[in-house]
């Protein structure tokens, strides 16, 4: 791009142009401005870790704590300082869900757009999104309220979930609900900023923009450097052509887990954004450890509202996690580097990697103290009431 050429004459290049715009410094103020700029991003996402935090009436130890996990945690800061993109999506990811907190509507959706347009997996963050834009939450010229961490949260949790089933059990109330005009407006403004940055884009790389950016997402399979389940069925027909059931059948899994997640979990956004974002991963058709990155950065606004002890079911979901993952190296180490016969033995590691992931995201699920990001109408006024009497 320095050179006025396409980043796309890179065959491994799949990301918008706009990454490389920020990265064209490398050639004429210092080779490792990318990696400087990755590591300044992997800093930022300590210093919104702690402000949503403290938004949210978190004890400043309990902080301190939550950030220490993402900035000394070395298979984050490694990714960041290899030259990987990732610290910067995490940041505006959270960006976003800081400027919810804060009743900035209209500066989420703009970074909501540039985000789905520089990195296409926070799209599943939409709706979730949309509907923590709840019209008794976010009622217009009221201030928003804030559900704030606390020890024992029982009693929000029975209410939000009661809530949720009586607004799933009254279509009426849900379809009134859905159209709001917050809602209008933020998926208007995100989808114009996502529109502008990728007509923009295709203006100056065409199609080949289009697919190396955003259809080769959806579309990819890899046969190799893949955690997937399904890397080894890919490996076996790489050279043809998937039929629509073999798609259909690989999407559905992922699809039907997101909304199971999404609908008992919107309203708690942070944690929702968790649980997708693991899960997502989990049973994508691709995944690396760069993906990782993902919901390790989410993972630390999640951590003051959890039961788990460290010891031992926190240690023994760090254990299970990484051996799973330590096991699947091995074999793969075994095939790329060895050049052994051992893609059964992968595939089974796979496959006892998706067990792992399954079993620690039920883990964190059942150890965690649902609570609301904000405090409905309702129960405002309920508590003013009981706090009068």
């Amino acid at each position: 791009m320095a050179s006025g050429r396409s980043p796309y004459e890179r065959s491994t290049y799949r990301y918008s142009p706009l990454l490389a715009f920020l990265l064209v410094p490398n050639s004429f103020i210092h080779q490792s401005w990318g990696k400087f700029l990755f590591s300044a991003s992997d800093l930022l996402v300590g210093i919104l870790i702690r402000s949503i935090l403290k938004l949210r009436g978190v004890p400043e130890k309990t902080c301190l704590s939550s950030v220490a996990l993402w900035l000394f945690n070395p298979f984050t800061f490694t990714i960041g300082t290899r030259g990987n993109c990732e610290p910067m999506v995490c940041a505006i990811v959270l960006w976003i869900i800081y400027c919810l907190m804060n009743g900035s509507v209209l500066q989420a959706a703009i970074w909501y757009g540039l985000v789905v347009h520089f990195r296409v997996y926070p799209i599943i963050y939409a709706l979730p999104i949309l509907l923590v834009l709840h019209p008794l939450n976010l009622q217009t010229g009221q201030k928003l309220v804030i559900q704030k961490w606390s020890q024992i949260q029982q009693e929000s949790s029975l209410y939000s979930s009661s809530t949720n089933l009586f607004c799933m059990a009254n279509p009426l109330l849900l379809l009134r609900n859905l159209f709001t005009r917050r809602r209008i407006i933020f998926g208007l403004l995100s989808e114009t900023v996502f529109l502008i940055f990728t007509g923009v884009s295709f203006y100056l790389y065409g199609w080949e923009f289009l697919h190396e950016a955003l259809l080769y997402h959806l579309t990819r399979t890899d046969p190799r450097h893949n955690f997937s389940i399904y890397f080894y069925h890919i490996y076996l027909h790489h050279e043809h052509a998937f039929s629509v059931v073999e798609k259909l059948i690989s999407f559905l899994p992922q699809l039907i887990v997101q909304l199971v997640l999404i609908v008992r979990f919107a309203q708690d956004l942070p944690f929702c954004l968790f649980v997708q974002t693991v899960a997502f991963v989990a049973f994508n058709k691709v995944i690396t450890a760069q993906y990782f990155v993902w919901f390790f950065c989410l993972l630390p606004l999640i951590l003051p509202w959890s039961n788990m002890r460290l010891k031992w079911e926190g240690l023994s979901c760090i254990f299970v996690w990484m051996c799973a993952q330590v096991h699947w190296l091995m074999w793969g180490y075994l095939l790329e580097f060895k050049g052994k016969n051992v893609f059964i033995q992968l595939w089974l590691a796979s496959i006892l990697f998706l067990a792992a992931n399954t079993w620690v995201l039920v883990m964190v699920i059942r150890r965690h103290i649902y609570s609301s990001v904000f405090l409905l109408e309702e129960r405002r006024t309920s508590s003013k009431t009981r706090k009068l009497q």
